[in-house]
């Protein structure tokens, strides 16, 4: 079994071993070019890695639009998907939006990952559209108010 946690990237070492799993999930395994993954906006947004013990196996950044929290990059080594460890990585950026101040979620997700999204509670909201030559559906996901369940 594994021993996930998420932290919020607090260092340079941190950073580097979320863009190393970024790196190897979408530039390596789904041929995203890498001109397009790391972008102009990773300095507005706030990091996370997952790590099982020391070994980073998971990253996601979230940024801050308007009233809501835009969770971007989210991915998860093969071997732990299908683990939970996935949702605990969307429930610190769920957590985080919230401290924040976001009254909802927002995320464009791949075609083959609307039904994980969906099952943490995701609408979609939007006709497929391309990007980085794959499918993807944006949804959202109102927040709890503050001081509710």
């Amino acid at each position: 079994m594994f021993s996930v946690k998420v932290r919020e990237v607090r260092n340079e070492p941190e950073q580097k071993e979320a863009f190393q799993v970024r790196q190897q999930v979408f530039v390596e395994e789904q041929n995203v070019p890498p001109g397009l993954e790391i972008d102009e906006l990773e300095q507005e947004a706030f990091h996370f890695v997952l790590y099982d013990e020391d070994q980073a196996v998971g990253a996601a950044r979230l940024r801050l639009v308007d009233d809501y929290g835009k969770a971007e990059r989210v991915c998860v080594l093969p071997s732990h998907r299908q683990s939970g460890a996935g949702r605990l990585l969307m429930e610190a950026l769920e957590q985080k939006a919230l401290e924040k101040g976001a009254s909802a979620m927002k995320l464009n997700a791949q075609h083959t990952a609307v039904p994980f999204y969906k099952k943490l509670k995701y609408e979609v909201t939007s006709d497929e559209f391309m990007d980085a030559g794959i499918p993807h559906f944006e949804m959202k996901k109102a927040l709890p108010v503050k001081g509710g369940l």
